[in-house]
Protein backbone atom coordinates (compact mmCIF):
# COMPACT_ATOMS: atom_id res chain seq x y z
CA UNK A 1 0.00 0.00 0.00
CA UNK A 2 1.56 3.39 -0.73
CA UNK A 3 -0.04 6.73 0.73
CA UNK A 4 -1.43 9.29 -1.05
CA UNK A 5 0.46 13.04 -1.07
CA UNK A 6 -1.72 13.98 1.87
CA UNK A 7 -1.06 11.32 3.48
CA UNK A 8 3.25 11.03 3.06
CA UNK A 9 5.87 12.96 5.06
CA UNK A 10 8.15 12.56 2.88
CA UNK A 11 8.26 14.02 -0.93
CA UNK A 12 7.79 10.82 -3.42
CA UNK A 13 10.35 10.33 -6.10
CA UNK A 14 8.80 7.46 -8.71
CA UNK A 15 11.15 6.23 -11.42
CA UNK A 16 10.11 4.54 -14.27
CA UNK A 17 12.57 1.51 -15.80
CA UNK A 18 14.81 -0.70 -13.67
CA UNK A 19 17.43 -0.73 -15.93
CA UNK A 20 20.91 0.93 -15.60
CA UNK A 21 20.48 4.64 -15.00
CA UNK A 22 16.98 4.05 -12.90
CA UNK A 23 18.02 1.28 -10.34
CA UNK A 24 21.03 3.80 -9.85
CA UNK A 25 18.55 6.65 -8.83
CA UNK A 26 17.12 5.05 -6.67
CA UNK A 27 20.60 3.62 -4.68
CA UNK A 28 21.75 7.08 -4.50
CA UNK A 29 18.29 8.09 -2.59
CA UNK A 30 19.36 5.43 -0.23
CA UNK A 31 18.48 6.79 3.76
CA UNK A 32 17.61 10.01 2.49
CA UNK A 33 14.10 11.92 3.38
CA UNK A 34 12.23 10.61 0.36
CA UNK A 35 9.80 7.82 -0.93
CA UNK A 36 11.17 6.30 -3.39
CA UNK A 37 9.16 3.86 -5.66
CA UNK A 38 10.51 2.15 -9.31
CA UNK A 39 8.14 0.87 -11.44
CA UNK A 40 9.07 -1.57 -14.04
CA UNK A 41 7.17 -4.12 -16.13
CA UNK A 42 9.51 -6.82 -15.28
CA UNK A 43 10.95 -7.70 -11.39
CA UNK A 44 14.39 -8.00 -12.46
CA UNK A 45 17.03 -6.00 -13.60
CA UNK A 46 19.16 -7.53 -16.79
CA UNK A 47 22.90 -6.50 -17.55
CA UNK A 48 22.69 -5.45 -21.10
CA UNK A 49 25.65 -5.85 -21.82
CA UNK A 50 25.98 -9.35 -21.83
CA UNK A 51 22.28 -10.25 -23.36
CA UNK A 52 24.49 -11.66 -26.56
CA UNK A 53 25.84 -14.39 -24.58
CA UNK A 54 22.42 -15.45 -23.57
CA UNK A 55 21.25 -15.57 -27.42
CA UNK A 56 24.34 -17.36 -28.28
CA UNK A 57 24.27 -20.30 -24.98
CA UNK A 58 27.40 -19.00 -23.08
CA UNK A 59 25.00 -17.99 -20.08
CA UNK A 60 22.09 -19.02 -18.51
CA UNK A 61 19.16 -15.96 -18.68
CA UNK A 62 19.43 -15.76 -14.68
CA UNK A 63 23.22 -14.92 -14.59
CA UNK A 64 22.76 -11.63 -15.97
CA UNK A 65 19.39 -10.84 -14.29
CA UNK A 66 18.99 -9.68 -10.61
CA UNK A 67 15.69 -9.26 -8.78
CA UNK A 68 15.10 -6.05 -7.92
CA UNK A 69 13.33 -5.91 -4.94
CA UNK A 70 16.43 -8.28 -3.62
CA UNK A 71 18.81 -5.71 -4.68
CA UNK A 72 16.77 -3.00 -2.70
CA UNK A 73 15.79 -4.89 0.25
CA UNK A 74 17.66 -2.95 2.66
CA UNK A 75 16.57 0.20 1.85
CA UNK A 76 13.83 1.12 3.84
CA UNK A 77 12.67 4.04 1.91
CA UNK A 78 12.22 1.95 -1.29
CA UNK A 79 9.13 0.29 -2.84
CA UNK A 80 8.64 -1.66 -6.01
CA UNK A 81 5.84 -2.07 -8.48
CA UNK A 82 5.67 -4.82 -11.24
CA UNK A 83 3.23 -3.05 -13.84
CA UNK A 84 3.02 -1.66 -17.16
CA UNK A 85 3.09 2.40 -17.19
CA UNK A 86 0.17 3.57 -19.36
CA UNK A 87 0.00 7.46 -19.53
CA UNK A 88 2.05 10.54 -17.06
CA UNK A 89 -0.30 13.24 -16.04
CA UNK A 90 2.09 16.38 -15.30
CA UNK A 91 -0.84 18.57 -14.28
CA UNK A 92 -2.20 16.25 -11.93
CA UNK A 93 1.58 14.96 -11.21
CA UNK A 94 0.30 11.46 -11.58
CA UNK A 95 1.55 8.17 -12.92
CA UNK A 96 -1.29 6.14 -14.55
CA UNK A 97 -0.13 2.12 -14.25
CA UNK A 98 -1.92 -0.96 -14.98
CA UNK A 99 -1.56 -1.44 -11.02
CA UNK A 100 -3.15 2.01 -10.37
CA UNK A 101 -2.27 5.24 -10.28
CA UNK A 102 0.50 6.78 -8.05
CA UNK A 103 1.36 10.50 -7.77
CA UNK A 104 4.74 12.06 -7.48
CA UNK A 105 6.60 15.21 -6.44
CA UNK A 106 9.29 14.25 -8.90
CA UNK A 107 9.43 11.85 -11.77
CA UNK A 108 12.34 10.15 -13.48
CA UNK A 109 11.57 8.46 -16.88
CA UNK A 110 14.40 5.64 -17.26
CA UNK A 111 12.49 3.69 -19.92
CA UNK A 112 15.46 2.77 -22.00
CA UNK A 113 15.24 2.02 -25.67
CA UNK A 114 13.67 -0.69 -27.95
CA UNK A 115 14.82 -1.83 -31.70
CA UNK A 116 14.76 0.79 -34.19
CA UNK A 117 13.44 -0.70 -37.57
CA UNK A 118 13.29 2.38 -39.30
CA UNK A 119 10.07 2.34 -40.90
CA UNK A 120 10.97 -1.26 -42.90
CA UNK A 121 7.65 -3.07 -41.57
CA UNK A 122 8.64 -6.31 -43.52
CA UNK A 123 12.40 -6.76 -41.80
CA UNK A 124 10.97 -5.73 -38.40
CA UNK A 125 8.02 -8.77 -38.75
CA UNK A 126 10.68 -11.41 -40.27
CA UNK A 127 14.20 -10.55 -38.34
CA UNK A 128 14.70 -11.39 -34.53
CA UNK A 129 15.41 -8.01 -32.01
CA UNK A 130 17.68 -8.14 -28.93
CA UNK A 131 16.80 -5.93 -26.80
CA UNK A 132 14.99 -8.29 -23.91
CA UNK A 133 15.95 -11.32 -22.45
CA UNK A 134 12.86 -12.72 -23.89
CA UNK A 135 14.23 -11.90 -27.34
CA UNK A 136 17.63 -13.11 -26.53
CA UNK A 137 15.68 -16.80 -25.85
CA UNK A 138 13.92 -16.34 -29.02
CA UNK A 139 17.72 -15.98 -30.59
CA UNK A 140 19.02 -18.95 -29.13
CA UNK A 141 16.38 -20.78 -29.86
CA UNK A 142 15.83 -20.21 -33.17
CA UNK A 143 19.40 -20.29 -34.07
CA UNK A 144 19.40 -24.39 -33.09
CA UNK A 145 15.86 -24.78 -34.43
CA UNK A 146 17.33 -23.93 -37.70
CA UNK A 147 20.24 -26.02 -37.44
CA UNK A 148 18.24 -29.36 -36.41
CA UNK A 149 16.06 -27.88 -39.77
CA UNK A 150 19.12 -27.92 -41.60
CA UNK A 151 19.86 -31.83 -40.69
CA UNK A 152 16.95 -32.80 -42.12
CA UNK A 153 17.56 -31.92 -45.41
CA UNK A 154 20.09 -33.93 -47.80
CA UNK A 155 20.90 -31.11 -50.30
CA UNK A 156 23.42 -28.52 -49.62
CA UNK A 157 21.50 -26.14 -51.76
CA UNK A 158 18.24 -26.79 -49.53
CA UNK A 159 20.11 -26.32 -46.60
CA UNK A 160 21.58 -23.07 -47.36
CA UNK A 161 18.80 -20.84 -46.18
CA UNK A 162 18.95 -22.62 -42.81
CA UNK A 163 22.73 -22.17 -42.02
CA UNK A 164 23.14 -18.51 -43.18
CA UNK A 165 23.13 -16.18 -40.31
CA UNK A 166 23.02 -12.85 -41.03
CA UNK A 167 23.11 -10.06 -37.98
CA UNK A 168 22.77 -5.66 -38.89
CA UNK A 169 24.39 -3.48 -36.81
CA UNK A 170 28.27 -3.12 -36.64
CA UNK A 171 28.31 -1.89 -33.21
CA UNK A 172 29.39 -3.49 -30.08
CA UNK A 173 26.33 -5.85 -29.79
CA UNK A 174 26.48 -6.41 -33.46
CA UNK A 175 30.22 -7.27 -33.54
CA UNK A 176 30.05 -9.63 -30.23
CA UNK A 177 27.27 -11.16 -31.54
CA UNK A 178 28.42 -12.23 -34.73
CA UNK A 179 31.60 -13.40 -32.68
CA UNK A 180 29.74 -15.41 -30.44
CA UNK A 181 28.07 -17.00 -33.91
CA UNK A 182 30.98 -18.10 -35.54
CA UNK A 183 32.57 -19.52 -32.18
CA UNK A 184 29.59 -22.28 -32.46
CA UNK A 185 30.17 -22.68 -36.04
CA UNK A 186 34.24 -23.25 -35.17
CA UNK A 187 33.57 -25.40 -32.14
CA UNK A 188 30.42 -26.52 -31.64
CA UNK A 189 28.80 -27.49 -35.01
CA UNK A 190 30.52 -30.78 -36.00
CA UNK A 191 30.74 -31.96 -32.73
CA UNK A 192 26.81 -31.59 -32.44
CA UNK A 193 25.44 -31.95 -35.69
CA UNK A 194 28.26 -34.33 -37.65
CA UNK A 195 25.86 -34.57 -40.60
CA UNK A 196 26.81 -31.01 -41.50
CA UNK A 197 29.90 -29.31 -42.53
CA UNK A 198 31.24 -26.48 -40.63
CA UNK A 199 31.89 -24.92 -44.07
CA UNK A 200 27.89 -24.72 -45.26
CA UNK A 201 27.26 -22.81 -41.84
CA UNK A 202 28.34 -18.76 -42.84
CA UNK A 203 27.84 -15.52 -41.00
CA UNK A 204 27.44 -12.10 -42.04
CA UNK A 205 28.06 -8.78 -40.39
CA UNK A 206 25.96 -5.71 -42.49
CA UNK A 207 26.64 -2.34 -41.18
CA UNK A 208 25.72 0.48 -42.89
CA UNK A 209 28.39 3.04 -42.37
CA UNK A 210 32.55 2.70 -43.78
CA UNK A 211 33.26 0.44 -40.96
CA UNK A 212 32.29 -1.52 -37.85
CA UNK A 213 32.37 0.29 -34.09
CA UNK A 214 31.80 3.74 -35.53
CA UNK A 215 32.13 4.95 -31.51
CA UNK A 216 35.54 3.50 -31.26
CA UNK A 217 38.13 4.53 -32.60
CA UNK A 218 40.19 3.68 -36.11
CA UNK A 219 42.29 1.47 -34.59
CA UNK A 220 39.57 -0.70 -32.72
CA UNK A 221 37.41 -0.92 -35.86
CA UNK A 222 40.10 -2.30 -38.27
CA UNK A 223 41.48 -4.61 -35.20
CA UNK A 224 38.17 -5.91 -34.71
CA UNK A 225 37.30 -6.51 -38.02
CA UNK A 226 40.49 -8.39 -38.46
CA UNK A 227 39.07 -10.90 -35.26
CA UNK A 228 35.83 -11.44 -37.26
CA UNK A 229 37.49 -12.38 -40.43
CA UNK A 230 39.89 -14.79 -38.71
CA UNK A 231 36.61 -16.03 -37.34
CA UNK A 232 35.28 -16.36 -40.46
CA UNK A 233 32.89 -14.16 -40.40
CA UNK A 234 31.72 -11.83 -43.86
CA UNK A 235 32.17 -8.49 -42.86
CA UNK A 236 29.79 -6.22 -45.39
CA UNK A 237 30.22 -2.40 -44.83
CA UNK A 238 28.20 0.10 -46.61
CA UNK A 239 25.59 -1.89 -47.27
CA UNK A 240 22.00 -1.17 -46.19
CA UNK A 241 18.84 -3.99 -46.02
CA UNK A 242 16.98 -3.00 -48.09
CA UNK A 243 14.38 -5.72 -47.40
CA UNK A 244 13.74 -9.36 -45.91
CA UNK A 245 10.92 -11.66 -46.44
CA UNK A 246 11.29 -14.31 -43.81
CA UNK A 247 13.45 -16.15 -46.76
CA UNK A 248 16.04 -13.28 -48.60
CA UNK A 249 17.50 -10.36 -47.52
CA UNK A 250 18.37 -7.59 -49.41
CA UNK A 251 20.82 -4.72 -49.85
CA UNK A 252 20.79 -1.57 -51.86
CA UNK A 253 23.78 -2.58 -53.68
CA UNK A 254 21.59 -5.32 -55.06
CA UNK A 255 22.76 -8.30 -53.48
CA UNK A 256 20.78 -10.97 -51.70
CA UNK A 257 21.57 -13.55 -48.98
CA UNK A 258 19.37 -16.17 -48.71
CA UNK A 259 18.70 -17.00 -44.85
CA UNK A 260 16.05 -17.75 -42.39
CA UNK A 261 17.88 -15.83 -39.20
CA UNK A 262 18.61 -12.46 -39.58
CA UNK A 263 19.63 -10.51 -36.38
CA UNK A 264 18.78 -6.90 -36.79
CA UNK A 265 20.91 -4.85 -33.65
CA UNK A 266 21.17 -1.56 -36.83
CA UNK A 267 19.74 1.03 -34.66
CA UNK A 268 17.22 1.65 -31.51
CA UNK A 269 14.77 4.37 -30.33
CA UNK A 270 13.41 5.60 -27.34
CA UNK A 271 10.29 4.18 -25.57
CA UNK A 272 7.98 6.62 -22.98
CA UNK A 273 4.55 6.06 -21.88
CA UNK A 274 2.14 8.86 -23.58
CA UNK A 275 2.14 12.00 -21.89
CA UNK A 276 5.00 13.69 -22.90
CA UNK A 277 4.03 16.52 -26.06
CA UNK A 278 5.78 15.67 -29.68
CA UNK A 279 7.25 19.40 -28.99
CA UNK A 280 10.17 17.14 -26.93
CA UNK A 281 10.97 14.64 -28.90
CA UNK A 282 14.06 14.39 -30.96
CA UNK A 283 15.19 12.23 -33.46
CA UNK A 284 15.23 8.47 -32.39
CA UNK A 285 12.16 9.33 -30.65
CA UNK A 286 14.29 10.33 -27.67
CA UNK A 287 13.05 13.18 -25.09
CA UNK A 288 14.85 16.44 -24.97
CA UNK A 289 16.14 17.25 -22.07
CA UNK A 290 18.41 20.29 -20.48
CA UNK A 291 22.12 20.07 -19.43
CA UNK A 292 20.13 19.26 -15.74
CA UNK A 293 18.39 16.24 -17.50
CA UNK A 294 15.35 18.09 -16.74
CA UNK A 295 12.22 17.83 -18.95
CA UNK A 296 12.04 21.84 -20.56
CA UNK A 297 8.44 23.35 -19.36
CA UNK A 298 7.28 19.82 -17.31
CA UNK A 299 7.78 20.40 -13.77
CA UNK A 300 9.98 17.76 -11.64
CA UNK A 301 10.14 15.66 -14.56
CA UNK A 302 13.96 14.15 -15.60
CA UNK A 303 14.43 11.67 -18.63
CA UNK A 304 17.99 10.07 -18.43
CA UNK A 305 19.63 6.70 -20.31
CA UNK A 306 18.73 5.90 -23.32
CA UNK A 307 15.59 7.91 -23.96
CA UNK A 308 16.63 10.89 -23.30
CA UNK A 309 18.49 13.24 -25.78
CA UNK A 310 20.77 16.13 -23.41
CA UNK A 311 21.04 18.64 -26.76
CA UNK A 312 23.65 20.72 -25.61
CA UNK A 313 27.00 22.52 -27.37
CA UNK A 314 28.83 19.63 -25.80
CA UNK A 315 26.64 17.12 -26.60
CA UNK A 316 25.04 18.15 -30.07
CA UNK A 317 23.82 14.51 -30.42
CA UNK A 318 23.06 13.67 -27.25
CA UNK A 319 25.26 11.31 -25.12
CA UNK A 320 26.05 8.05 -25.90
CA UNK A 321 23.66 5.08 -25.29
CA UNK A 322 26.07 2.95 -23.32
CA UNK A 323 25.28 2.10 -19.51
CA UNK A 324 28.09 4.68 -17.79
CA UNK A 325 26.05 7.48 -19.24
CA UNK A 326 22.92 6.37 -17.85
CA UNK A 327 25.03 5.61 -14.31
CA UNK A 328 26.32 8.65 -14.49
CA UNK A 329 22.65 10.65 -15.22
CA UNK A 330 21.40 8.64 -12.08
CA UNK A 331 23.79 9.68 -9.71
CA UNK A 332 23.31 13.00 -10.90
CA UNK A 333 19.55 12.89 -10.82
CA UNK A 334 19.82 11.89 -7.25
CA UNK A 335 21.24 14.81 -6.40
CA UNK A 336 19.70 17.42 -8.17
CA UNK A 337 16.44 16.25 -6.68
CA UNK A 338 17.87 16.46 -2.95
CA UNK A 339 19.32 20.05 -3.32
CA UNK A 340 15.63 20.84 -4.56
CA UNK A 341 14.18 19.90 -1.55
CA UNK A 342 17.39 21.32 0.72
CA UNK A 343 16.99 24.48 -1.18
CA UNK A 344 20.27 24.43 -2.41
CA UNK A 345 21.56 25.76 -5.73
CA UNK A 346 21.21 23.80 -8.84
CA UNK A 347 24.06 25.38 -10.67
CA UNK A 348 26.40 23.23 -12.14
CA UNK A 349 25.01 21.02 -15.41
CA UNK A 350 25.52 17.28 -16.04
CA UNK A 351 29.26 16.32 -17.56
CA UNK A 352 29.47 13.05 -18.86
CA UNK A 353 32.97 11.57 -17.78
CA UNK A 354 33.68 8.92 -20.56
CA UNK A 355 35.46 5.94 -19.21
CA UNK A 356 36.22 4.32 -22.46
CA UNK A 357 34.51 1.96 -25.06
CA UNK A 358 35.35 -1.74 -25.83
CA UNK A 359 34.04 -4.90 -27.53
CA UNK A 360 35.23 -8.30 -27.22
CA UNK A 361 35.06 -10.68 -30.50
CA UNK A 362 35.36 -14.30 -29.10
CA UNK A 363 37.41 -15.86 -27.49
CA UNK A 364 40.92 -14.19 -26.78
CA UNK A 365 39.64 -11.32 -29.12
CA UNK A 366 39.02 -7.80 -28.01
CA UNK A 367 39.46 -4.10 -28.40
CA UNK A 368 39.57 -1.72 -25.88
CA UNK A 369 40.18 2.17 -25.70
CA UNK A 370 40.54 3.71 -23.16
CA UNK A 371 41.29 7.41 -23.60
CA UNK A 372 44.64 7.45 -25.79
CA UNK A 373 45.19 3.91 -24.68
CA UNK A 374 44.30 1.54 -26.91
CA UNK A 375 44.19 -2.48 -26.19
CA UNK A 376 44.00 -5.60 -28.51
CA UNK A 377 44.20 -9.64 -28.40
CA UNK A 378 44.55 -11.28 -24.73
CA UNK A 379 45.06 -8.19 -22.65
CA UNK A 380 41.99 -6.23 -24.31
CA UNK A 381 39.75 -9.62 -23.50
CA UNK A 382 41.04 -9.98 -19.77
CA UNK A 383 40.34 -6.07 -19.64
CA UNK A 384 36.35 -6.38 -20.84
CA UNK A 385 36.20 -9.77 -18.98
CA UNK A 386 37.12 -7.63 -15.56
CA UNK A 387 35.44 -4.99 -16.36
CA UNK A 388 31.89 -6.62 -17.02
CA UNK A 389 32.39 -9.34 -14.06
CA UNK A 390 32.74 -6.42 -12.03
CA UNK A 391 29.78 -4.68 -13.00
CA UNK A 392 27.05 -7.58 -12.78
CA UNK A 393 25.07 -7.56 -9.94
CA UNK A 394 24.70 -10.24 -7.47
CA UNK A 395 27.83 -12.17 -5.71
CA UNK A 396 25.98 -15.63 -7.68
CA UNK A 397 25.18 -14.18 -10.83
CA UNK A 398 29.46 -13.21 -10.65
CA UNK A 399 30.63 -16.33 -9.36
CA UNK A 400 27.94 -18.32 -12.08
CA UNK A 401 29.50 -16.22 -14.84
CA UNK A 402 33.02 -16.53 -13.93
CA UNK A 403 32.41 -20.01 -13.47
CA UNK A 404 30.78 -20.37 -17.10
CA UNK A 405 33.29 -17.93 -19.04
CA UNK A 406 36.14 -20.05 -17.15
CA UNK A 407 34.85 -24.33 -18.50
CA UNK A 408 34.29 -21.92 -22.36
CA UNK A 409 37.76 -21.02 -22.24
CA UNK A 410 39.03 -24.34 -20.90
CA UNK A 411 36.99 -26.26 -23.27
CA UNK A 412 36.19 -24.11 -26.06
CA UNK A 413 32.31 -25.22 -25.13
CA UNK A 414 29.52 -22.76 -26.41
CA UNK A 415 27.73 -24.04 -22.91
CA UNK A 416 23.54 -23.86 -23.43
CA UNK A 417 22.00 -25.77 -26.18
CA UNK A 418 18.90 -26.00 -24.62
CA UNK A 419 15.34 -25.27 -27.13
CA UNK A 420 13.44 -24.75 -24.02
CA UNK A 421 10.63 -22.46 -25.63
CA UNK A 422 10.22 -23.14 -29.28
CA UNK A 423 10.23 -19.35 -31.12
CA UNK A 424 7.81 -19.86 -33.43
CA UNK A 425 8.58 -16.70 -36.74
CA UNK A 426 5.84 -15.28 -38.55
CA UNK A 427 5.68 -17.32 -41.90
CA UNK A 428 7.22 -16.20 -44.90
CA UNK A 429 4.65 -14.73 -47.58
CA UNK A 430 5.21 -17.26 -50.81
CA UNK A 431 5.44 -15.93 -54.13
CA UNK A 432 1.86 -16.56 -54.89
CA UNK A 433 0.64 -14.15 -52.31
CA UNK A 434 3.09 -11.70 -53.39
CA UNK A 435 1.85 -11.62 -56.45
CA UNK A 436 -1.65 -11.62 -55.31
CA UNK A 437 -0.46 -8.53 -53.42
CA UNK A 438 0.88 -6.88 -56.79
CA UNK A 439 -2.51 -7.41 -58.44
Amino acid sequence: MLLNRTERSFPRVIIIGGGFGGVEVARKLKDKEVEVVLIDRNNFHTFQPLMYQVATGTLAEDAISFPIRKMFKSQQNFRFRMAEVLRIDNDKKEVHTSVGTYDYDYLVIATGATSNFFGNTEVEKYSLPMKSIKEALNIRSYVLQNLEEAVLRKNISDRERFLNFVVVGGGPTGVELSGAIAEIQLHMLKKDYPELSEHEMKVYLVEGTGKILGALSEKSSRDAERYLKELGVKVMVNTQVTGYDGNTITFNNGESIPTKTVIWGAGVKGQFPEGIHADYIERGNRIRTNGQCQIEGFDGIYAIGDVSAMITEDTPRGLPGVAPAAQQQGKYVAQHIMNIISEKPNEENFKYFDKGSMATVGRNRAVVDMGKLHMKGFIAWLTWMFVHLVSIFGFRNKVVTFVNWSIKFLTKNSGIRLIVNRYNRPLPVSNEEKEEKVK
